[in-house]
């Protein structure tokens, strides 16, 4: 295993790897004590994260395993690569000044209370495909399960890897996954989603559309893409718009971001989902406006009012 470190100094504004990865932005990570997602357990300490990249990622062409941990003072890690730096700076965004991006947002109570309770969170950038397939089992599910969806998905048909006795898996790409029948899928407790992830893998895996394609288009055409994937609303294209393909200005309309509007910023209800997310984008400050949302969804999600 390859091991290194990132100094707290090197990551303007900070890092707060928990917020990060267990905020209901990712489900393609764990936790070395198989806690993730775990509301019960205190928040803080010092767990370890971890996660595969499948062998179409990495410059050997083989699976590998990211672990990382926060301190209090600096990131460590340990990897089956010694390229782990550059794909955990991809993958946990640990170049972006969030300094820089809180100053661009707007002065609002709410968002400055989320700030100051969660400061150090970062969005992540997921896999497209992972994020994608996700997102279309998250309607209507605890981010517990969902995440049990994802990790079931990639022990059945990710590439794994064997690391000191332990076996780590992937999460699957498009060309793995869409072999498995609907059925298969409901056995792995997708229920009506799996004919929603077969076909999606499918049509990934055909070429018939990848959400990859999105990526540089206009921040509304780019949504409007990814609602051609069977079971993709606006909410879930936002949400890997956001999580997946740098568009930071993407603001899902989830159930907690309909409450704060509801209570905090009645008139940016449209009435409609795409006007209400232009209303919503232009009061949490716009380019950053995905960042505020994270932060307020987290905020709300956990009782922070």
């Amino acid at each position: 295993m390859h091991e290194g470190h990132v100094p707290e100094t090197e990551l303007a504004g900070g890092f707060d790897l928990q917020a990060t990865v267990e905020s209901g932005q990712t489900y393609l990570w764990s936790r070395a004590d198989d806690a993730m997602y775990d509301d019960g357990l205190a928040w803080g300490g010092d767990a370890w994260y971890e996660t595969v990249l499948p062998a179409t990622e990495t410059e050997t062409n083989e699976p590998e395993l990211l672990r990382t941990r926060w301190d209090g003072e600096r990131l460590a890690w340990e990897s089956t690569t010694p390229q782990a730096p550059e794909h955990l700076t991809r993958l946990l965004r640990l170049d972006d000044d969030l300094d820089t991006i809180v100053a661009a947002t707007p002065d609002l109570p709410l968002l400055d209370r989320a700030f100051e309770r969660y400061r150090g969170m970062r969005l992540v950038r997921d896999p497209p495909f992972g994020s994608l397939v996700s997102f279309i089992c998250s309607a209507q599910m605890r981010v517990s399960r969902i995440h049990g969806m994802q990790m079931r998905l990639a022990r059945e048909y990710g590439d794994a890897l064997t690391v000191d006795g332990r076996t780590y898996h992937a999460f699957p790409t498009a060309e793995q996954l869409a072999p498995a029948t609907e059925a298969d899928l409901r056995d792995l407790s997708l229920g009506y989603r799996a004919p929603y992830v077969k076909r999606t893998a499918e049509m990934v895996a055909t070429g018939e559309a990848h959400p990859d394609e999105a990526r540089g288009l206009p921040y509304e055409e780019a949504r409007e893409y990814l609602t051609r994937f069977v079971g993709v609303g606006d909410k879930v294209a936002d949400c890997v718009l956001l999580f997946a393909l740098d568009y930071l200005e993407a603001v899902p309309l989830d159930t907690w971001i309909q409450t704060a509007i509801a209570e905090y910023y009645p008139d940016c209800e449209r009435g409609s989902y795409r006007e209400t997310s232009r209303a919503i984008r232009e009061r949490l400050g716009g380019a950053f406006a995905g960042y505020a949302q994270t932060y307020i969804f987290f905020y709300l999600r956990t009782g922070g009012e």
